[in-house]
């Protein structure tokens, strides 16, 4: 089964001199849906581990057990097509939660652990979801008043709930409901900041988890990741590519999500064989020798443009994935190995080609198919392609009839991505076509100004974000990881940088970061980017190290002023506020640790009200660790 999947892998092209590619043909005998699939290891190796979350295991038969009483106890008020908004962490109750409702044959619409009340109020009022699951204490004060059951779900694990209950309330009038067909929902982020959501059927996973399985021959025995954000749809590819292989699932504690040292760590104790993780997560591993005694074979990467390639000291392969959610996860793929010839080029990888099912093309602004070499749109239709938005006018919008060169297809998806079809069939991706910004009436692309920036040998990376004043004029702000043992100076890559962009695209304000702020999908948060631009010093001048601070406050406010690059920064500042991410706090911790050799851990140093606070955690650990017999 695996050799003919893997023959089906090769893409194959309909005019070598167009920018249009297929994947290979899906045609043969039809395979099992995601359920069914399931069910067969159920049947076949009841007792092979399900789910394996430190000293807590499930067995295949545990976890199916668990899922009927769910299914049983949610049976009187879930209807088949039902939306169910799922506000679980990575666990034991989410894996089992999915099976339920698959077997329902209710709508999977995955919220994430803590979504907010704000955004829960829109989904309920946009979106027919007839109940939700998750603690109460998360759940929004919408839900008080209707009815609560209980669900007899797991409370063991890392990111285990305390309660689980289903809350359910009438749908609201004019929401949106999901096509009959569809096996689960994911919310894209909208223009208009309300959230939009794409339906999938079964048949389109089935046919992402069947090129999984080929790509990485997943199968009983291994160890698959739980380690994307709930929120986010990878971990659809995660959960259902472990359960439909016979492989154990293996939640990822949330702080090993932000810190690269703890989740090669995490990597390494939980024995992980195949692993899928963000762009931005991934890239800082890169720039540090490898783990040799990883036992991971196959790293999928994907989220965010992916700016350099794995040396050769890099074991795994790993695969630069490109998908939109309304292409079912993952469109196309580059696979990259530490025996290939180009392993030492320092330069972005291309997205690769399609995957098997999918069919991609690069066009103009009207359609029409591109030559190879020529920027353009891509287009993605096939096997993969969702069902649409609940919004039908949006689904008419983006999904539309293909070009004449694809009369098989009967509509394609405009993913609003420029991207490059080398003559090979390789898409290079070139950043997206609505970031465009006009600056003294001339249109920039910020990725363009970002790859100038690239091209310097102390850049490791670039992100370009262009703030408005009160009147309205945007102007351009170049944010810099410098690339190890480097220290550029911002004078000098502007001067650079002039050799590649008209002088409208130069930035006026060069930043340098020690990492990117991330969403909660992983991705660089370039929002978050843009508000930080936007704003003026709270204090024109830098503030002067406190006489009177001890040698821990001193320590913890100078590391802080600069990671944060806010030197006016003082001790009363509380870390989060003043711009701290989860991401910089694992930077902070690695700088405390090098400068103290006392280890702190992420959730100490999030929850202080201040530094002062963080200054009296390390001191009292300072002084633990030199007290004889502690």
């Amino acid at each position: 089964m695996t050799e003919q999947l893997m023959d089906r892998q090769h893409p194959m092209a309909t005019d070598a001199s167009l920018s249009v590619l297929r994947g290979a043909s899906l045609a043969g005998p039809a395979t099992p849906g995601v359920l069914a699939r399931y069910e067969e290891w159920v049947r076949t190796s009841p007792e092979a581990p399900a789910v394996i979350d430190g000293q807590h295991r499930w067995t295949y038969a545990e976890l199916d057990e668990a899922a009927d009483a769910v299914a049983k106890t949610l049976a009187d008020r879930v209807r088949p097509g039902d939306l169910v908004g799922v506000c679980l962490d990575r666990s034991a109750a989410l894996v089992v939660t999915a099976v339920a409702l698959a077997r329902l044959g209710a709508v999977y619409l995955p919220l994430g652990p803590r979504p907010g009340e704000r955004r829960i109020s829109a989904v309920a009022e946009d979106i027919g979801v007839v109940c939700l699951i998750g603690d109460p204490a998360v759940l929004t004060h919408r839900q008080d008043g209707y009815a609560q059951v209980e669900l007899p779900l797991s409370l063991e694990g890392v990111n285990a709930a305390t309660c689980v209950v289903a809350a359910f309330a009438p749908v609201a009038p004019g929401a949106r409901t999901a096509p009959p067909e569809a096996l689960y929902a994911v919310l894209t982020s909208g223009s208009t900041g309300r959230p939009k959501a794409v339906a999938v059927a079964e048949p389109a996973l089935a046919a992402l988890l069947d090129w999984y399985r080929a790509e990485t021959s997943l199968a009983p025995g291994d160890r698959q990741s739980l380690l994307i954000g709930v929120a986010f749809d990878p971990h659809l590819l995660e959960l259902w590519g472990g359960l439909t292989s016979g492989a154990a699932l293996i939640p990822a504690p949330d702080e090993v999500r932000w810190d690269p040292a703890a989740l090669t760590g995490w990597w390494r104790d939980a024995e992980v064989t195949v692993a899928v993780s963000a762009t931005p997560m991934v890239e800082p591993l890169l720039d540090r020798p490898w783990p040799q005694d990883l036992k991971i074979r196959h790293l999928v990467v994907g989220g965010d443009r992916m700016r350099r390639r794995p040396g050769p000291d890099v074991t795994a392969t790993v695969h630069n994935a490109y998908g939109p959610a309304e292409a079912t996860v993952v469109t196309t793929t580059h696979a990259m190995r530490p025996t290939d010839p180009d392993v030492a080029v320092d330069a972005a990888p291309p997205i690769g080609t399609p995957i098997a099912g999918a069919t991609v093309a690069v066009t103009d602004a009207d359609g029409t198919v591109l030559p190879r070499g020529a920027d353009g749109e891509l287009r993605v239709g096939g096997h993969c392609l969702a069902l649409g938005y609940l919004d039908p006018e949006l689904t008419a919008r983006r999904f539309t009839a293909p070009p004449a060169q694809l009369p098989d297809l009967d509509r394609m998806y405009r993913t609003g991505d420029r991207v490059r079809m080398l003559a090979d069939g390789r898409l290079e991706f070139l950043g997206r076509l609505d970031d465009q910004v006009k600056i003294s009436g001339v249109r920039i692309e910020p990725a363009e100004v970002e790859a100038a920036f690239e091209q310097h040998d102390h850049v490791r990376s670039a992100v370009v974000t262009a703030p408005r004043d009160t009147e309205g004029r945007a102007r351009l702000v170049a944010y810099v990881l410098a690339a190890p043992g480097t220290t550029p100076a911002a004078d000098e890559l502007i001067a650079a940088v002039r050799a590649w962009l008209p002088e409208q695209a130069v930035p006026s304000t060069v930043r340098f970061v020690d990492a990117f702020p991330l969403d909660a999908n992983g991705k660089v948060d370039r929002p978050a980017l843009l508000q930080q631009a936007g704003q003026a010093p709270a204090r024109a001048a830098e503030a002067a190290l406190p006489g009177d601070a001890t040698a821990d406050e001193r320590l913890v406010l100078a590391s802080v002023r600069d990671l944060l690059g806010r030197p006016e920064t003082t001790l009363d500042d509380n870390f989060t506020d003043a711009g701290g991410t989860s991401i910089l706090a694992a930077r902070l911790l690695e700088v405390l640790e090098r400068e103290t050799q006392v280890r702190l851990r992420a959730p100490e140093l999030l929850r202080q009200p201040d530094l002062r606070a963080i200054a009296a955690v390390l001191d009292r650990r300072r002084t633990t660790a030199r007290t004889p017999g502690s």
